[in-house]
């Protein structure tokens, strides 16, 4: 099963619960550029594809393209199989995309144009850098070992690996 985000698992989750599988409104804490950023991930990954929204009949907008037309966000059948939700009708699709496919990839499967994450490395000499390696020894680390080496409090160390 493909690892989602939690704000993901919610768009998704709000999508599957509406008949026309609409994905907005977003949760309200993610806004702007976050919003773009989550959206952008889902669409590229085929989670959620944009599809006209009638605006006349007050359809959420995720984007105004402009003449008074917009699209908005709808989940697809493989953002729905990411959250363990297999559609009651493969062949149905969001209203307003009658040229999609009807076959989705499945979410495990990798493409051609999905390129592998990039691995971060944190600067050498950090709080960061010295909290991971703690962190990936053998034995792992305490809180009480966490505290001593980076001179924090109790309460944010613990706060931090909860």
């Amino acid at each position: 099963m493909t690892k989602l985000s939690d704000t993901q698992t919610i768009i998704l989750s709000r999508a599957a619960q509406n008949e026309d599988r609409i994905a907005l409104p977003l949760p309200d804490s993610l806004r702007g550029g976050a919003a773009a950023k989550v959206v952008g991930a889902m669409l590229t990954k085929g989670f959620l594809e944009e599809v006209e929204a009638d605006m006349r009949k007050g359809k959420p907008v995720w984007r105004e393209t402009g003449d008074g037309h917009g699209v908005t966000l709808a989940a697809t059948n493989a953002g729905l199989a990411a959250i363990g939700i297999e559609p009651e009708d493969a062949n149905t699709a969001p209203e307003g995309d009658a040229d999609a496919p009807t076959e989705e990839p499945t979410p495990d499967t990798p493409t051609e144009t999905e390129a592998a994450p990039k691995a971060r490395t944190p600067r050498e000499g950090t709080k960061q850098a010295t909290l991971i390696a703690m962190l990936r020894a053998p034995d792992g680390a305490t809180i009480e070992e966490i505290v001593a080496a980076l001179e924090w409090q109790q309460h944010t160390a613990s706060r931090l690996l909860k």
